[in-house]
């Protein structure tokens, strides 16, 4: 289980990676050149929506580190405690 909450973790942060490349503050960026070819999904949906999806990766990656810590941790006073 520590091992697949770690794979998530990673493929998580290279998601999140990706969209703030993809992101510019000012409306630029890649995001910018999606947008103009799509008339259905202008820039400030396609802006909208990429900050959506960065602060839910980011909220997932921050409740799936507090469990991998805590999984070592239990992990680690179970061993401590079968030894004693």
């Amino acid at each position: 289980m520590y091992i697949f909450i770690t794979i998530l973790i990673v493929i998580a942060a290279i998601l999140l990676t990706l969209l703030v490349l993809v992101q510019n503050s000012k409306g630029g960026g890649l995001a910018a050149g999606f947008a103009s070819g799509n008339q259905v999904m202008g820039a400030p949906k396609t802006a909208d929506f990429l900050e959506k999806a960065t602060w839910t990766i980011i909220t997932f990656v921050k409740k799936s580190t507090m469990r991998r810590a805590k999984l070592k941790l239990r992990t680690k006073l179970n061993a401590n405690w079968r030894h004693e």
